[in-house]
C-alpha cells in the first residue's frame, strides 16, 4: 500500500516558533556590529520587497550589515534609556524604532550611504490589502490589450465584458481601484494584468548616529523627541 501523507515524519525543529534563543543571536549579532562599526541608521520602509531589499542590501556587503525583525528586540540591543545603553548616546537610536523600520550599521561614508538611499525607488505590482494611491478606470469599448481566451478570467474578477466579433470589449465604465481604499484580490489581478504598478519600494533615513554626532533625516522630528 502508498504511504500515507499523515504518516510523514516532522522534525521538530521546523516547527519551534523563533524564541528566546533567536532574540538572542539577534541581541548578539547588533551588539558586535554596533562596536565593530562606526556608524548607526535608523531606516523606514515603504512597500517592502524582498528581493529588491537584498540587491539594495548587496552594496553594503563588504561594509555594513542590516537588521529587521523586532523594533523590541533591537532596542533592547541598543538600550532603550542612557542608563543601559551600550554606547553614549545610541539609546536616541532606539525611540526611533517603531513601525516598518530597520538598522544599517556600516563605515561607509555617510555622503555615500545618504547618496545609495535617496537614489533607491522601486515600482512593483501593489498587493491585495495595500491601499491604492490613485483611481483607475476603465471606459466602456474595446479592450484590445486582452485576448479572446481571457473574457471568461476577467468577468471571474468582477469585470462587465462580452465578446465582440472576437474582441474584448468593456460592457460600461469599469473602477478598478479607488484612491485611499484597500486593493481586493480581483483588483491587485487585474492591475496586474494592464501592467500598472502602483507601489513604490521605498528605503528612508530616519536617522544616524556616530560616536561623536547623531543627526536627524526625517522631517518633523527634534532632538528633544528622543533625547528623554
Amino acid at each position: 500500500m502508498p504511504k500515507s501523507k499523515r504518516d510523514r515524519t516532522v522534525t521538530l525543529s521546523k516547527t519551534k516558533k523563533k524564541g528566546r534563543e533567536h532574540k538572542e543571536i539577534i541581541v548578539n549579532g547588533i551588539r558586535e556590529a554596533v562596536e565593530k562599526h562606526t556608524s548607526v541608521y535608523v531606516f523606514s520602509f515603504e512597500n517592502m520587497r524582498n528581493i529588491k531589499f537584498k540587491e539594495f542590501r548587496n552594496q553594503f556587503r563588504h561594509n555594513g550589515r542590516f537588521f529587521l525583525g523586532s523594533n523590541k528586540v533591537m532596542q533592547v540591543a541598543l538600550g532603550r534609556s542612557a542608563s543601559d545603553e551600550i554606547r553614549p548616546g545610541i539609546f536616541k537610536v532606539s525611540k526611533l524604532l517603531h513601525g516598518d523600520a530597520g538598522l544599517l550599521v556600516t563605515d561607509m561614508p555617510k555622503e555615500e550611504v545618504e547618496s545609495l538611499f535617496n537614489a533607491y525607488e522601486d515600482s512593483d505590482f501593489s498587493r491585495t490589502g495595500s491601499t491604492a494611491v490613485e483611481m483607475v478606470e476603465l471606459k466602456e469599448g474595446p479592450l484590445e490589450q486582452f485576448t479572446h481566451e481571457m473574457e471568461p478570467f476577467l468577468r471571474k474578477q468582477g469585470m462587465p465584458v462580452r465578446l465582440n466579433k472576437g474582441t474584448v470589449e468593456l460592457l460600461s465604465d469599469f473602477v478598478v481601484c479607488e484612491e485611499g481604499k484597500p486593493l481586493s484580490p480581483e483588483s491587485s489581478r487585474i492591475l496586474r494584468l494592464l501592467g500598472i504598478k502602483l507601489a513604490t519600494f521605498k528605503l528612508n533615513l530616519v536617522c544616524r548616529w556616530s560616536p561623536n554626532d547623531f543627526e536627524l533625516y526625517r522631517e518633523g522630528l527634534d532632538l528633544s523627541d528622543v533625547e528623554t
